[in-house]
């Protein structure tokens, strides 16, 4: 039975820690959430909070800093923002399917949108106005994305920083450059009115389904999951001072690699990335550990991975000056 859940709290920590719970326990048909954050910065699995963040002032200015559980990179969440999760069965899984609802929804209120490069929804003049990420496990599938309807510009300039070299390869001066409100689009598109239109292309697109609550986890688990999202160790991570710092930018975004080192070998290694691919991203700094520091190295480190990443990795390691 296909399933709705609608989001109790503006908590981000809540929040992604119910996500975590309906991907942990998946149930036989699509289970869509909605959800909304208040004052909130979300960083991407892999990332670097202090680059991709201006956490001081966003702690100042009373907000919170977030980290999801997929790749991709940071967001700005704030009460005009609508928060989308898919959640399937591994097996039923299928993007375009739901891809076509949040489309339908946002094209049911007059504004032509599609889906466009590896994680975008943009309207007919090409201003983004959703992202979207995945995760993967053998029981499940997760797609989730963000719905900027009425939110704050100014904020999301203010405390989102990406690095110079993220904004020149998209061609665009600054942040807000990129992204547009759907209210711009009319002042019939609200938050209420997209939530609406949201779960009606979702019934006409799984059929019926069923409303629940958050009575359906267990609440030890959910406070366990709600106390992990908040934890300093989970939203910050480790910070050693590494001896070396090594960036660059891909087609599929952008990577940053740390390393500590002993005697010129890897002792310890950390990758930070907006990357879709969060498992292998994850995997990347293993792979580098009792590695000579030499391209050749490195670059042989790396390829043991396989795919299409390993390869443009480890050509940037072998052949970048450094």
């Amino acid at each position: 039975m296909n399933r709705f859940l609608s989001g109790t709290t503006c908590n981000p920590w809540h929040n992604l820690a119910v996500e975590e719970l309906l991907f942990d326990s998946p149930q036989q048909g699509v289970t869509l959430y909605l959800w909304q954050n208040r004052h909130t910065v979300v960083i991407g699995r892999n990332q670097n909070a202090w680059r991709e963040c201006r956490t001081e002032l966003l702690a100042k200015d009373g907000g919170r800093l977030a980290r999801r559980t997929t790749g991709g990179g940071a967001v700005y969440h704030d009460l005009g923002n609508l928060n989308f999760t898919f959640v399937t069965p591994r097996g039923e899984y299928d993007l375009a399917r739901q891809l076509s609802v949040i489309l339908a929804a946002v094209r049911s209120l007059g504004v032509h949108a599609r889906f466009t490069g590896r994680n975008d929804l943009v309207t007919d003049a090409g201003a983004k106005f959703s992202g979207n990420a995945f995760r993967f496990s053998r029981e499940a599938g997760m797609h989730h994305g963000t719905l900027l309807v009425n939110v704050d510009m100014e904020n999301l300039g203010k405390y989102l920083a990406p690095s110079p070299a993220k904004l020149a390869a998209k061609g665009v001066e600054s942040v807000r450059a990129r992204v547009c409100n759907l209210c711009e689009y009319g002042a019939h598109i609200t938050v209420d009115s997209m939530r609406a239109a949201v779960v009606a292309a979702f019934a006409r697109e799984y059929g019926a389904y069923e409303t629940v609550s958050e009575a359906v986890f267990d609440p030890a688990r959910l406070a366990a999951a709600e106390e992990r999202h908040a934890s300093w160790e989970w939203r910050m991570g480790a910070t050693p001072a590494f001896n070396l710092t090594l960036e660059t930018r891909f087609p599929w975004g952008g990577l940053e690699l740390a390393f500590v080192l002993q005697n010129g070998v890897v002792q310890e290694a950390r990758a930070w990335s907006d990357a879709m691919d969060e498992a292998f991203i994850r995997a990347l700094p293993d792979a580098l550990l009792g590695a000579p520091l030499t391209g050749a190295a490195l670059a042989a480190a790396v390829q043991r991975l396989g795919g299409a990443l390993a390869e443009d990795i480890a050509i940037w390691l072998e052949t970048a000056q450094w």
